[in-house]
């Protein structure tokens, strides 16, 4: 279980292999985490454009950009914590991904219960933040205003009920605010199989969504549909 010294962090698992990264977020959910998951180094980046973690469980054997050229670049913008997963051993990799920045190096295949032991030692060492008297980051849409941190939608001091899709829309949009995203991506992004079917269930919920930010759903202010490249969210 997550310690009293860590609480409920919030990790983000970056890795290709579909199986393996849905063990890791049910394994370490069920040890008292909060997990986010991405599939490779560019969705991470999406993601890490809208909240901060307490810790990165990151596989460096994934298409496109590898874990140690994202490890590199995090290391220049953040001092979040950064646990290495990968299936090379041996000792030029460990140096390697030390030097990259990584708090630490865990070869595959490995026991969950040490990737577990691992994690709360890291988040042990991990200076505990000053209370500070900063709002939290939130972005503002007339009088409705989505806490990012936390991931609600409020309305004055009346929380609005998101159900599990609205709020994965939520997420997404906010961590790209007046950047369109197209259907075919936020399809890929919530998990959901290809086909058209699936992205006019997207419609289906963005038009729900509306219901709950716009003063008028019909006439879009925040949640525009952009043509020919999606949807966009605008806030104040």
């Amino acid at each position: 279980m997550a310690t009293e010294d860590t609480g409920e962090a919030h990790l983000l698992i970056v890795d290709d292999d579909e199986k393996i990264r849905g063990l890791l977020q049910k394994f370490l959910a069920r040890n008292g985490y909060l997990v986010t998951a991405a599939r490779d180094a560019a969705h991470a980046r999406r993601i890490l454009g809208g909240l901060d973690f307490d810790l990165i469980v990151l596989d460096v054997m994934m298409p496109g950009e590898d874990g140690f050229s994202l490890t590199r670049d995090l290391r220049q913008k953040r001092t979040t914590p950064i646990l290495l997963l990968t299936a090379r051993g041996d000792s030029d990799d460990r140096i390697r991904g030390l030097e990259a920045g990584a708090d630490d190096y865990l070869p595959k295949p490995f026991e969950p219960k040490e990737l577990l032991l691992r994690v709360n030692a890291i988040l042990r060492r991990v200076p505990k933040a000053e209370v500070t008297l900063e709002p939290p980051k939130t972005l503002q849409m007339a009088d409705i205003r989505y806490d990012v941190t936390r991931s609600e939608l409020w309305q004055g001091d009346e929380r609005i009920r998101l159900t599990a899709t609205e709020n994965a829309l939520m997420r997404i949009f906010a961590a790209q605010p007046h950047t369109a995203v197209s259907r075919a991506q936020l399809v890929e992004d919530l998990g959901r199989g290809d086909g058209a079917a699936q992205e006019r269930a997207i419609d289906v919920q963005i038009t729900r969504l509306r219901r709950k930010l716009e003063a008028d759903p019909k006439q879009p202010r925040y949640l525009q549909t952009v043509r020919g490249a999606g949807y966009m969210l605008t806030p104040d």
